[in-house]
């Protein structure tokens, strides 16, 4: 069992080595102060400004001087190569949630990896931030006061269904999977709700954040 390094009773945000533009760090901070880095998203942090709080990780990517730089006592080095940096950040934070920055937008590999870990090492909540949007797991019941034509999708990370309304295109009796039917560019028609029976993400522009937050019922500092 994997015990936390990592201890807060606010939101921590993980920096990964994809894409991240400052903007999507400072957001990421607004609601979860606490750095955490994945190996080589120290670097990134780094450049954008921020002393990672704790960096976790193979360290395969992290350059020697941002090692230098942040000191051994904030590096926890995990050498199994049976987990992504990712995931070796998810199993060892107890939070109220996480916001994760730099896991999507350079390789594909990493970004699905990324969405495979939080399905799967999910018992705190994990908002993934991308350019345009948002993702996070759907738990079983969820409630948003979407304004009427905010996009919506949903993509099946397995079998699933569900029951909705306040969506243009009603998910009711729909078998969805990653091999069949998949919910891209939905709209809302105003306030929706969504009953939701396995593994599924919602995607949401990332405006909507403070809205997912307030849903999911994740507590801002």
């Amino acid at each position: 069992m994997n015990r936390p390094v990592v201890i807060a009773d606010h939101g921590v945000t993980v920096i990964g080595g994809g894409l991240v533009q400052p903007d999507d760090l400072v957001l990421a901070l607004d609601v979860a102060p606490l750095l955490v880095a994945a190996d080589g998203g120290a670097d990134q942090a780094l450049a954008l400004g921020h002393l990672p709080d704790r960096v976790i990780g193979d360290l395969d990517s992290l350059s020697d001087a941002a090692h230098a730089r942040i000191g051994t006592d904030r590096i926890l080095h995990l050498a199994e190569q049976d987990s992504t940096d990712f995931t070796k950040c998810l199993t060892r934070i107890a939070a109220p949630f996480i916001i994760a920055v730099g896991f999507a937008g350079r390789r594909l590999d990493h970004t699905l990896a990324a969405l495979n870990s939080m399905l799967r090492f999910g018992q705190v909540p994990v908002i993934m931030l991308a350019s345009d949007d948002l993702v996070f797991v759907a738990p079983p019941r969820l409630s948003l006061p979407l304004a009427p034509g905010t996009r919506l999708s949903l993509f099946p990370m397995g079998s699933a269904q569900g029951v909705s309304s306040g969506l243009e295109w009603p998910v009711d009796g729909i078998a969805f999977g990653p091999d069949s039917r998949i919910g891209t560019s939905n709209r809302a028609t105003g306030p929706v709700t969504l009953h939701i029976d396995g593994p599924m993400l919602v995607m949401l522009p990332r405006q909507e954040l403070a809205t997912v937050m307030a849903a999911l019922q994740l507590p801002h500092p």
